[in-house]
């Protein structure tokens, strides 16, 4: 994993700004600590930070090959996993290697197939080529945006980054944000509308697109997009598939010339893959595979069923880890450190977010980091199979909204009169909720309960995911840690997307066809454990700490939240205390004390950016 940026200009001189383009690659150093590199011309000038996971010594970039006269440079973050199949594909065309890296395969396919090699990557990528010939650019990101890119275009300018941090350091991009960018933060956020850069200059790539930038302007548009079609295979036979993609998606993330673990948190979905992880391991001799798992201090002794969270992770950890023969590091967390990485964890995302479920996975990072460089999760099982509360619950799939967000209008209320009239939240909201299904693609002999479990599996995959796949990008990105995400591969994306509810939820169980295809590699119990999410501290300290912090936000004269919230409904929700009603305000885990947390990152980011509002 790396982090990229880049900076064309027709009319300008790039290579006499090059403190520029420096500037924007420094702010990522924590993408890659391994090397940096540049390379400029009169109209171009592409940088790179690099995290060395595959050829540590001939992957270094900017990365230039010469063919047929043309100079194509390329920079590129991600890991193309299929890179060995492309190399020798490409071989039996008459092109030759000098390094053993992926990133000269992804250059050289780019070479051979234009456009059309970004369909033939199986991997997670962000990478740009420059053409010294056409002087055209050309931008890619992965299907499912496991890794981020934004762009902004400037006057004669294009810029681009894998972090806005990395736009905001040009001189020339604003930290502008209007009312439709204030909206993205303050009714949608943490998530985010795709393509959407929140500040007023910024742009994101949306997943699954590439983009062309010439002298005549900037085209992106979609090479992968989910599609309806009818499912002909059986019970048996789907899970047959779904098991063969799971082995071979798993086996190639282990590749990597650094050490590999797994995230085990003792549920189906990351128990899943690191049973075949050690599958692997062993077949290769490999060594014993080192699992790691988080917890909080007092978890056992503060912890309640709460519907969503029903039993602890901890047991269920140790049951699966012992069964498979793993070695094991549990990482305990307390209040004080949740409370230390607040800010860092917004300064890393660059925006407000997922409050203790940020800074945990912050800290959580930089432990396993000083044991390795890649990690494998158990993310977006949930979204593609339907584990999610909101897949099963009559008020979600009945509700004309986003169904991790049912009570905006709790949410708002902290929010002030003047600067609701501002942004427009519900009827924000509900725009983009409209945008959003009218993506969705059906099938015509779906029944309208097919119709709504699609659409709910759509807005799960292309609007909530890709905030977990930010928040797990960004937060371990910070301890330059790559961690993959072997349920993201498009392959099984697209099989699961279109196998009936019905079979999905095979022999009553949600995501009952997940756990049909894993049978024989867990224990039965932990097969059939029903879902808990990520962990959230439920120590009453926590909310004492989010409690006090956000007073003394209020307590600031100087706070650039404050006129933007209601301080005196804000004073109500924090003097109620922890045991108060919770306001939900986005997805399952967050009550209260997050929302202060949430708040508090907010005020930060105000500050800190330098936020303009408009």
């Amino acid at each position: 994993m790396c982090g990229i940026a880049g900076w064309i200009d027709y009319q300008g001189r790039v290579e006499r700004q090059q403190r520029y383009l420096d500037a924007m690659s420094q702010t990522m150093t924590c993408r890659g600590p391994d090397g940096s590199g540049s390379w400029i011309s009169a109209r171009a000038g592409l940088a790179h930070r690099r995290l060395a996971v595959i050829d540590p010594v001939g992957g270094m970039q900017p990365m230039s090959r010469r063919f047929g006269g043309t100079v194509y440079s390329v920079v590129y973050n991600g890991e193309i996993y299929n890179f060995r199949e492309l190399r020798e594909e490409l071989q039996s065309l008459g092109y030759t290697f000098q390094t053993r890296s992926d990133t000269e395969v992804l250059l050289t396919a780019y070479i051979a197939w234009g456009d059309d090699a970004v369909n033939r990557l199986n991997g997670i990528f962000a990478f740009a080529v420059w053409n010294s010939r056409t002087e055209t650019l050309y931008l890619a990101r992965d299907r499912l945006g496991v890794k981020p890119l934004f762009f902004a275009e400037i006057g004669s300018g294009f810029l681009f980054a894998s972090e806005m941090k990395g736009l905001l350091a040009h001189p020339t991009v604003s930290h502008r944000v209007n009312a439709e960018g204030l909206a993205e933060v303050f009714a949608l956020g943490p998530s985010r509308t795709p393509g959407h850069g929140v500040f007023e200059d910024i742009r994101e790539l949306r997943a699954g697109w590439h983009l062309h930038h010439d002298r005549r302007g900037t085209r992106a548009r979609p090479y992968w997009q989910l599609e309806a079609a009818p499912h002909q295979d059986d019970a048996k036979t789907t899970a047959g598939v779904i098991r063969e993609l799971l082995q071979d998606t798993v086996t190639r993330q282990l590749v990597a010339d650094v050490p590999v673990v797994t995230l085990l948190s003792g549920g189906l979905d990351s128990s899943i893959v690191t049973s075949l992880a050690q599958d692997t391991f062993k077949r290769e001799s490999r060594g014993p595979l080192k699992t790691f798992s988080i917890d909080f201090k007092d978890m056992a002794r503060y912890f309640k069923d709460n519907g969503f969270q029903t039993n602890l992770d901890a047991p269920w950890v140790e049951k699966v880890s012992e069964f498979l023969g793993t070695e094991h590091t549990r990482v305990e967390l307390d209040t004080p450190d949740l409370e230390e990485s607040l800010v860092p964890a917004m300064r890393a995302r660059d925006l407000p977010g997922h409050a203790d479920v940020d800074t945990s996975l912050l800290l959580f990072a930089g432990q396993i980091k000083q044991q390795a460089t890649v990690g494998l999760s158990g993310e977006a099982a949930d979204e593609i199979f339907g584990g999610y509360p909101w897949f099963h619950r009559a008020d979600a799939l009945k509700a004309n909204t986003f169904p991790w967000s049912l009570r905006l209008n709790d949410r708002i209320r902290v929010l002030n009169r003047d600067f609701i009239r501002h942004i427009q939240p519900i009827e924000y909201v509900s725009a983009r909720y409209r945008e959003a299904l009218a993506e969705v693609p059906h099938h015509p002999a779906e029944t309208l309960e097919e119709r709504r479990i699609r659409e709910i599996s759509y807005l799960s995959i292309t609007r909530f995911l890709p905030t977990l796949l930010d928040r797990k990008d960004r937060m371990t990105m910070a301890h330059s840690l790559e961690v993959r995400v072997p349920f993201c591969d498009h392959r099984l994306v697209e099989y699961v997307f279109n196998i009936p509810w019905a079979m999905k939820n095979e022999g009553g169980l949600s995501k009952g066809i997940l756990r049909l295809a894993a049978a024989g590699w867990l224990p039965e119990d932990v097969l059939t454990r029903r879902k808990s999410p990520y962990p959230s501290t439920v120590n009453p300290s926590y909310f004492a700490a989010m409690a006090a912090g956000i007073r003394e936000v209020l307590s600031d004269p100087g706070s650039p939240l404050k006129p933007l919230i209601d301080s005196d409904y804000v004073k109500e929700v924090v003097e109620a205390g922890p045991q108060a009603d919770q306001i939900p305000w986005f997805g399952q885990l967050m009550g209260n004390a997050q929302l202060f947390a949430f708040l508090i990152q907010a005020n930060a980011w105000l500050k800190e950016y330098r936020v303009e509002i408009v």
